[in-house]
């Protein structure tokens, strides 16, 4: 009866305890399964190595564990090499892999080094086939974030390739100029006129931040860049390197010491957006027309379809997140000086 009782006993205690790791495991997995259901999930298209501001978004991205990357996809830009999207593909390897250190990282996709011809015939690509195989994953109620920051070439190829990809996902894009009737003509829009006709008539949502909010709340002179990046790692040492090319080449005067003028890192406005440091409006869809004039339809009730628009960037809470972002990454991830890797950046200018 005794060793009855001890048998009893041991084994009360080993379920207690393996009920008790269990139980722990079963909390640990399901905080790591809350935590994962938090990340924002995101697909990218850049232009990355036409600007600078591609870049700068690319590793704020990266440096943010709130973003749950799945792809990034190199979009096509005139003012590159062709086949276009091919230098924008080397330009991002280059920063993700050497750059960022990444070694082991999200897919990275060749887009489609060709605008649209017309409203009606995709250009297949790897990124496409990618980026309509995720979303199948994502519902309207859980949607895809689909991050514009270049030519919207491959989205509107996923949305022509497969039209119900617009109850999956949502799109953020650096588009448009202003909110008015010429306001088309701005360097995303241009490169491909046709795919914004296709993303506008999708029905898919839409948030555009637009080129002159940009230029109100994202401008930053040589010394705002410099005293925000160039003693932040090696991460924002290239940066601001990059920053800095670009401003001599393209925004100092020649022969003039003034350095007052600011340019403007356009493209961090989409992730601006999905953080939370931007103010919106709701505006009725607009309507691009092939001489890229834009009309807005009245309001007009409930049922209208609508775009959202960005009109404000608090710049102050970006730009601290932004380098303590930066700061956190360069902290957990080994990353290499700016001089011991060459740059690709600008391969399309002399």
């Amino acid at each position: 009866m005794k060793r009855a009782m001890k048998e009893l006993v041991l084994v009360t205690i080993v379920w207690a305890i393996y009920a008790f790791g269990f139980a722990a495991f079963v909390r640990e997995a399901t905080a790591e399964t809350n935590v994962e259901s938090q990340r924002i999930p995101v697909v990218l298209s850049t232009d990355v190595g036409n600007e600078i501001d591609d870049q700068w978004a690319i590793a704020y991205m990266f440096a943010n564990p709130q973003f749950n990357i799945l792809a990034v996809v190199s979009a096509q830009a005139p003012t590159l090499p062709d086949p276009s999207a091919h230098s924008t593909y080397l330009v991002l390897r280059d920063e993700v892999e050497n750059r960022l250190g990444l070694k082991v990282h999200p897919p990275l996709f060749e887009g489609s080094s060709r605008p649209l011809e017309d409203t009606g015939t995709p250009h297949p690509n790897e990124g496409t086939k990618f980026l309509i195989a995720a979303s199948h994953s994502f519902d309207s109620t859980h949607r895809l974030v689909v991050l514009t920051i270049g030519a919207a070439t491959d989205v509107a190829s996923a949305i022509l390739e497969d039209p119900s990809i617009v109850n999956r996902i949502k799109i953020v894009a650096m588009a448009f100029s202003n909110e008015s009737f010429d306001g088309a003509k701005e360097f995303n829009v241009q490169n491909d006129p046709k795919a914004w006709q296709v993303l506008l008539r999708s029905g898919a949502p839409i948030t555009i931040g637009s080129g002159d909010i940009c230029e109100k709340f994202l401008a930053l002179n040589l010394e705002q860049a410099k005293d925000l990046l160039q003693a932040r790692g090696p991460v924002g040492a290239w940066l601001w390197g990059e920053y800095r090319s670009w401003y001599y080449r393209f925004v100092k005067p020649l022969r003039v010491d003034d350095f007052s003028q600011p340019w403007f890192i356009w493209d961090i406005i989409t992730l601006a957006d999905i953080e939370g440091f931007v103010t919106e409006q709701v505006v009725p869809r607009p309507q691009l027309a092939n001489g890229l004039t834009v009309t807005f339809p009245k309001a007009n009730g409930e049922n209208q379809s609508n775009v959202t628009w960005i009109t404000a960037v608090d710049s102050k809470r970006l730009w601290a997140d932004f380098a303590d972002r930066l700061d956190s990454f360069q902290r957990s991830h080994a990353v290499r000086g700016p001089d011991e890797t060459d740059s690709v950046a600008f391969p399309g200018v002399p």
